[in-house]
């Protein structure tokens, strides 16, 4: 919209003169002094109406055609009109001027140097034919990425960039995506924070994700030799979630798959331990509903096992779903966003757990968590325990008691063992949910109980000399020491060989 006294209102006018119903409007002129987000209930016809009347007075954005940036100097003659006639020119061709500098008393009198944006970046070579057959020139600096535009195009710049983390989206699906993300921004504003911070560190995320897939991929890698022909292996992946497979003489099995924009590079790392034959995994057990746990499922033949709940989750807008948390704005927006970012690829090949039935009287329990089911891998006998939902609804813990092996996903993390790169990465959901949990009072409890359970566990193995395991949803496999997580062994940093 124009920036001038009443453009706000005669938009608001139009939307109410059609019984529309404004639901949500953001406006912040320091972000962009053009934009705002209308959220509009109207019937269908009257709906058609407003859209047509606002476009008719040049009100609505339809499209987001990438915007280029030129700078450049013209060196005009010194005489009465010249900068109008110049004017002329750039006006005739839809540009927008960002910058002007005209020092006649300076080392260059008749150099004005100028910096335009132009929505239409066809347009530049016939600009730029005009002004060279009139004027001398030279180009200072020509940029489509979006990187050198000012603010007066803010939301057109983050689209452009957005676009290097979702591909070929169209229009209607990218401007419906900067509306979700100006919805967190406006969320996160009413909580203080910075809405232009609130936009790089969402960008942050999608920088990450690209940056560290293909040529970039690395994995930490830790290997443990559980007993004679059973090995399991942990991929700390760049971002997000870890990656357990144990190979044994019969088959593979995976425990959760990572982002679903690594699963090529998993698989490049999985050849190069000799672990390339994926004909031989054969199950894949998830903890948990989240994109960088379940994500690249899809991609794999093998039969993934989850319950009920978290398979809902997969398929549902928002990872809150089933919490108490369930109808916040900024889970269900991160949630998109993610899994956009991520190239999100849930299991299809499902086997679900069974459920628990709601008027069951006695259920057996490990600990303070219900026992849904039993399985080997190898020789080994593994329990599958159902979280509280602190972190994530539907959420399972794998338990081995024989060995002592644990895997509590995100309810208990060994931090101190988490790169400087992969704790800045966490930071960013946090900031952008205000937390990983669903329910913080739950998560305490769960992991309080888990804690407990790790304990009792400690006192049955030390009787064998053996120490429990704790394989984390992110950084090492742990043990305990004085009550706190220890690195269990050294790891190996696995780097994505470089393309010839």
């Amino acid at each position: 919209m124009p920036d001038k006294p009443g453009a706000l209102h005669r938009a608001a006018e139009i939307i109410t003169r059609y019984e529309g119903n404004i639901n949500r409007i953001q406006y912040d002129r320091r972000i962009d002094r053009n934009t705002v987000f209308f959220e509009v209930t109207a019937a269908s016809r009257a709906y058609r109406k407003i859209l047509e009347e606002l476009e008719r007075i040049g009100y609505l954005q339809t499209s987001l055609q990438p915007v280029a940036f030129l700078k450049f100097n013209v060196y005009l003659p010194n005489c009465p009109g010249a900068l109008f006639d110049f004017l002329n020119h750039t006006t005739s061709s839809g540009a927008n001027i960002t910058f002007l500098d005209f020092d006649d008393q300076g080392q260059h009198p008749e150099r004005l140097v100028v910096s335009l944006n132009i929505e239409d970046a066809s347009l530049i070579d016939a600009l730029l034919n005009r002004l060279k057959s009139k004027y001398r020139l030279e180009i200072v600096e020509y940029d489509t990425t979006g990187e050198k535009l000012d603010d007066t195009v803010f939301y057109l710049r983050l689209a452009q960039k957005l676009r290097n983390y979702v591909g070929n989206a169209e229009d209607a699906f990218l401007m419906k995506f900067l509306h979700d993300i100006n919805h967190i921004a406006q969320e996160l504003s009413n909580l203080r924070k910075d809405p232009v911070e609130v936009f790089e560190n969402i960008l942050k995320v999608g920088e990450t994700l690209s940056r560290t897939s293909g040529e970039g991929f690395y994995a930490d890698v830790q290997r443990v030799r559980i007993k004679d022909g059973i090995e399991l292996f942990c991929f700390q992946l760049p971002c997000g979630g870890n990656i357990y497979l144990f190979d044994t003489p019969d088959e593979r099995v995976m425990i959760d798959t990572g982002y679903g924009i690594y699963q090529p590079d998993v698989v490049n790392a999985l050849q190069h331990y000799g672990l390339g034959d994926l004909s031989l995994l054969k199950r894949i057990y998830i903890t948990h509903a989240d994109a960088d746990h379940c994500g690249a499922a899809g991609y794999f033949a093998a039969p993934s096992y989850l319950n009920k709940e978290t398979l809902k989750i997969t398929r549902e807008t928002s990872r809150a779903y089933g919490s108490s948390n369930q109808g916040c704005i900024l889970e269900e927006i991160y949630t998109k966003m993610i899994n956009l970012f991520s190239r999100f690829t849930p299991p299809s090949n499902v086997i679900l757990f069974p459920e628990i039935p709601v008027q069951a009287e006695e259920v057996e329990k490990r600990g303070a968590f219900p026992l849904i089911a039993r399985f080997r891998i190898g020789d080994l006998e593994f329990e599958a325990l159902q979280g509280l939902g602190g972190h994530m609804h539907g959420e399972i813990f794998y338990l081995c008691p024989e060995e002592g092996l644990i895997f509590p996903q995100d309810a208990v993390i060994n931090f101190r063992s988490l790169s400087q790169e992969r704790t800045e990465y966490n930071i960013l959901a946090d900031y952008l949910m205000t937390s990983v949990n669903v329910d913080s009072t739950l998560a305490r409890e769960e992991r309080n109980a888990l804690m407990s359970l790790i304990l009792e566990l400690e006192s049955e193995l030390s009787k064998k000399g053996k120490k429990c395991l704790i394989c984390c949803g992110h950084g090492s496999v742990s043990e305990l020491e004085g009550g706190k997580l220890v690195e269990h062994s050294g790891s190996e940093r696995y780097l994505a060989r470089k393309t010839p």
